[in-house]
């Protein structure tokens, strides 16, 4: 099975943390651009990171080889470096605390299943498109959510 490649920038954005928060994703494959965003009316910025990757991944119809940029590097490591000493540990940190967002990292887990991916970090609001235009997705969502509330 050959999998198409799909590049995937996603941001969070928080007004307050916790406060009104919103997502974004700007999802391309072979010329074809799509944009999704959503928000949350009191909710943390790392939350809404998480959210971003999830919604991204689940967009997704079929599996695919997929490069997800991300400037969260709690996201990144959480899920490549982190999250099997949490589960090996129930979900406790290194510091036998809860782990913070475990409805969102499971979720996040679930999403990556059926893809192959590759998480690449980039440097935040330093002028790379894709992140840009991710974070002003985030932001539109955390606006509309501030006005809800």
């Amino acid at each position: 099975m050959s999998k198409n490649l799909i590049e995937i920038w996603t941001d969070g954005a928080c007004s307050g943390n916790p406060g009104p928060g919103g997502w974004g994703a700007l999802l391309v494959t072979e010329g074809h651009r799509k944009e999704l965003y959503g928000a949350a009316s009191d909710t943390t910025n790392n939350r809404m990171e998480l959210m971003a990757a999830i919604e991204a991944l689940n967009a997704l119809k079929k599996p695919s080889q997929v490069k997800l940029y991300t400037d969260s590097t709690y996201v990144k490591d959480g899920l490549t470096k982190w999250i099997n000493g949490w589960k090996r540990n129930g979900w406790k940190t290194a510091a036998k605390k809860p782990v913070k967002n475990k409805d969102l990292w499971q979720a996040l887990e679930n999403a990556t299943a059926r893809h192959d991916i590759s998480w690449i970090w980039v440097k935040g609001h330093a002028g790379e498109e894709g992140n840009e235009i991710a974070d002003g997705l985030a932001r539109k969502g955390a606006m509309e959510a501030a006005q809800t509330d």
